[in-house]
């Protein structure tokens, strides 16, 4: 897999002529050089369901006259850009619109995507119906046909769909199509023989093939699904709905499956689909670095106009990040992430919110905290290895079952320590604590929202006078100290719960300065947080819950943490091990987006900050250290293990090498 890709989207309706008409093999290369550009996914079929070369096992597009995509695999290939090939699989509308029994349904028999034939837009295609069969074929053709790099497959993943296909199954099966849980079973088991028989499709004429089966999001706590892919790609578009929350909380899972992977952004101002839209240079220089600071490769989306000719702008883009990042992949290839603390998702634990979509709040709040802090982070899922890392975090809503809760005991026999919030930590069967935090469970408190105390030393910008209360908007839990337990902070009640004949001002009741018992305890295996916190903070930013949290995490980690530095909230930061070159990369990132419009989120200016000290636990003794990619030595202090060092100047993106003895 290489370095700097481009996803080149080409969904073109057969309502427009010439498509293709000024295609130049000239222009092609001049903007894949001019973009320093490697690699690029070209169009086999698209969302209108046409190939885009001549085909048996499908129809060529009716306005285009030649073979498209030969022609742009043999212009990249003559310069040395592979040309992984791209197939619609999930969505063909030329297929939906004459064999609309294939469509996939919801359980009104509305269609997806589109909601029916009146409204533009797509259609989804069910997998457990004779479609199957024809991608197949399709498929097939083109690693016979071309010289294809990879196949890409799109718009894929375990479906909901209660099509007749899926319904018959079910009946043949005895099963109720009524009950979701009893049809879910059905669904995996369409998905996996999709993924069965497309991958041996791809690797029939051509074994090994590189393959990957996109749906927009890679599932955490689902290796099994992810293990189907050759490689994978983390499509994280941030102002195309995903969010600069997303791709970080994705890559530190990923990092952890061991599989080779990208980072999948797009040069658009808002998302897919949008002609004469462009990001900021210096958003497209951040987005490709943040790929860097994840062990990640680059790609970056474009949409190839109708008539074939590459935009020369969009390449221009393209080329200004591009440019840095070749001269920085000697440090960013064969990479392993350097991690104090784990994050168990609430999704990798299957504990997250129906409805909840790519990003659950607590995950999204607890990624953002630990990004903000500056602190060393893996997200891990239940099967992976815990004991390597000295504190695992819990967020918000895992209650634990029978194989958690012996993992999770295991963990903290090692020596590892917790910290828990709100209902994590709790037996699922309403048995209380699995582990001591120094709690002991009543029940969901009564008052909503209530208060917090804290009796520890709150770091960061909400630093208050002591005794200062602090509003709680979240679910708690009402816990009593146990077991020795040291309280760190406690809950303060309002006087009452608004409501029709009791509210007072404009939000909530003001603090009644009457205890309802701990907020916050220490026990023998960590620290508990009796609200949810990270749901809380990605719903209001509210400083102080960060800022308890990282208290937590500095009682918790003590004078073990790898990583320190200045670097501002805004900034993220990595530590990268490459141990085939017996080095340390540290990667600091700064920037910041802000709202433009509704929901766009824009990185425009760059401002660049100057010396950052840092201090980096190395565990082996060090040779030298310099900035990459310019060369330049670095100076820095050595005692006790840890060095320190000055980065003089962040603009956009740095990395600090370390090399060791």
């Amino acid at each position: 897999m290489r370095f700097r890709q481009v996803h080149l989207d080409f969904h073109t309706s057969e309502a427009i002529a010439g498509i293709g008409a000024r295609f130049s093999k000239q222009q092609f290369q001049d903007m894949l050089k001019l973009g320093h550009v490697d690699s690029i996914t070209v169009f086999s079929k698209c969302h209108h369901g046409w190939a885009y070369h001549p085909s048996k096992a499908n129809r060529m597009h009716p306005q285009l006259s030649f073979d498209l995509l030969g022609a742009q695999i043999e212009a990249a290939h003559e310069i040395g850009v592979k040309t992984p090939v791209y197939l619609s699989a999930g969505l063909d509308e030329k297929t939906a619109r004459e064999r609309p029994e294939w469509l996939s349904r919801r359980r009104n028999e509305q269609t997806n995507w589109a909601p029916d034939f009146l409204s533009p837009g797509y259609h989804t295609l069910c997998m457990n119906s004779p479609y199957l069969d024809v991608l197949v074929e399709q498929i097939e053709e083109v690693v016979r046909n071309y010289d294809a790099d990879g196949i890409f497959l799109d718009i894929v993943g375990v479906k909901e769909c209660y099509c007749h296909s899926c319904i018959r199954t079910a009946r043949e099966r005895g099963v109720d199509p009524r009950v979701k849980p009893d049809m879910m079973p059905i669904w995996e088991e369409t998905y996996a023989r999709y993924t069965e028989r497309t991958n041996e499709a791809a690797q029939k004429h051509k074994p090994g093939m590189p393959v990957f089966h996109n749906g927009g999001h890679i599932p955490q706590g689902r290796r099994d699904l992810a293990k189907r892919n050759t490689h994978l790609e983390l499509e994280s578009l941030p102002t195309g709905g995903w969010g600069y929350d997303h791709f970080p909380l994705s890559a530190r899972y990923v990092q952890g499956l061991g599989m080779p992977y990208l980072g999948m952004t797009g040069k658009f101002h808002t998302t897919w689909g949008e002609f004469g839209g462009y990001k900021h240079p210096n958003a497209l220089r951040y987005e490709t670095a943040l790929s860097l600071a994840n062990g990640a490769r680059c790609s970056i989306g474009d949409q190839l106009h109708p008539d074939g000719l590459m935009d020369e702008a969009t390449y221009r883009l393209i080329g200004a990040a591009y440019r840095e990042v070749e001269a920085k992949e000697a440090w960013c290839e064969a990479v392993s992430n350097v991690a104090d603390i784990a994050l168990l998702t609430t999704e990798a634990a299957d504990c997250k919110a129906e409805g909840e979509g790519r990003c659950p709040k607590a995950d999204q709040g607890a990624v953002r905290m630990l990004l903000e802090g500056n602190w060393l982070f893996d997200v891990v899922d239940p099967e992976s290895d815990w004991n390597g890392y000295p504190v695992l975090i819990l967020p918000d809503r895992i209650r634990l079952n029978a194989s958690l809760e012996a993992k999770l005991l295991d963990y903290v026999k090692q020596g590892g320590r917790v910290l828990a919030t709100g209902r994590s930590g709790l037996r699922e069967d309403g048995g209380g604590f699995a582990i001591d935090l120094g709690a002991s469970w009543i029940g969901t408190a009564p008052y909503r929202p209530d208060y917090w105390l804290p009796q520890l030393a709150l770091p960061g910008g909400s630093a208050a006078p002591e005794g200062t209360a602090y509003v709680m908007y979240s679910e708690g839990q009402q816990i009593a100290a146990a077991g020795g337990g040291t309280v760190l902070g406690e809950r303060h009640n309002p006087y009452f719960n608004r409501d029709a004949f009791a509210f007072c001002s404009h939000q909530h009741t003001p603090n009644s300065k009457q205890s309802g018992g701990p907020g916050m305890t220490e026990g023998s295996a960590g620290i508990y947080i009796a609200w949810d916190v990270f749901e809380d903070y990605a719903a209001k930013g509210s400083l102080f819950l960060r800022d308890t949290v990282s208290a937590a995490l500095s009682r918790l980690l003590g004078e073990r943490p790898t990583l320190t530095t200045t670097l501002p909230a805004q900034g993220v930061t990595t530590v990268q091990r490459q141990d085939g070159h017996n080095r340390l990369v540290h990667h600091l990132l700064y920037a910041t987006p802000v709202r433009r419009g509704e929901k766009i989120e824009i990185i425009e200016d760059i401002v660049p900050l100057y010396d950052i000290s840092c201090s980096l636990r190395t565990e082996r003794p060090v040779k030298t250290v310099y900035l990459a990619p310019q060369m330049e030595p670095l100076p820095y202090s050595e005692q006790d293990g840890v060095i320190t060092y000055t980065v003089p100047k962040l603009d956009c993106h740095q990395m600090v090498v370390v090399e060791l003895i």
